[in-house]
């Protein structure tokens, strides 16, 4: 992973759709460098945050990081409903970050790389419902419009400097 001009560990922002293939490339991509992983999965406050894990990661762990600082999240207790606990971020480590609203033009500034994973819809939806079953199906409609409305406000995908085909990708997940 490069570094930046300032020699800090860098940042790789993934993003793409809902089983796009994100966490496989992330995870693949974060064992391969020595990088921590942080997956908005752990930080979106409920069904309808992707919104607020966004702003959240951006001011508690982006530009901390960027001033040299360690950053600090707050995860989300998926099975009680509530915020859970908080986590670091270390300064000195290098970092990827991977979920639906993990690139925006301000994210992207703070961080020293952007990917995108593009996957048609229809194997995107079959792959999601067989990772995460009928709870993400029920909500399918409900976490797409989220991802519709951040890709019309944020344009995730003119923000990366690389594109990644999900389908090469070849989730089992």
């Amino acid at each position: 992973m490069p570094s930046s001009a300032d020699d800090r560990p860098s940042v790789t922002l993934v993003d793409g759709r809902s089983g796009s293939g994100k966490t496989t490339w992330a995870t693949a991509l974060a064992e391969r460098s020595g990088a921590r992983l942080l997956s908005l999965d752990e930080v979106y406050p409920g069904w309808d945050g992707l919104e607020a894990a966004e702003a959240h990661v951006i001011a508690h762990v982006l530009v901390p990081l960027s001033e040299g600082r360690d950053g600090r999240y707050r995860t989300w207790d998926w099975a009680a409903s509530r915020p859970g606990e908080w986590r670091s971020a270390d300064a000195a480590a290098p970092l990827v970050i991977e979920g639906c609203g993990a690139l925006s033009p301000v994210s992207r500034s703070l961080a020293h790389h952007g990917v995108w994973i593009e996957l048609d819809d229809t194997l995107r939806r079959e792959r999601a419902i067989a990772r995460d079953g009928a709870a993400f199906a029920r909500e399918w409609r409900r976490w797409a419009r989220q991802e519709e409305w951040h890709a019309l406000r944020h344009d995730p995908r003119g923000q990366a400097d690389e594109i990644v085909d999900g389908a090469a990708l070849n989730e089992s997940r």
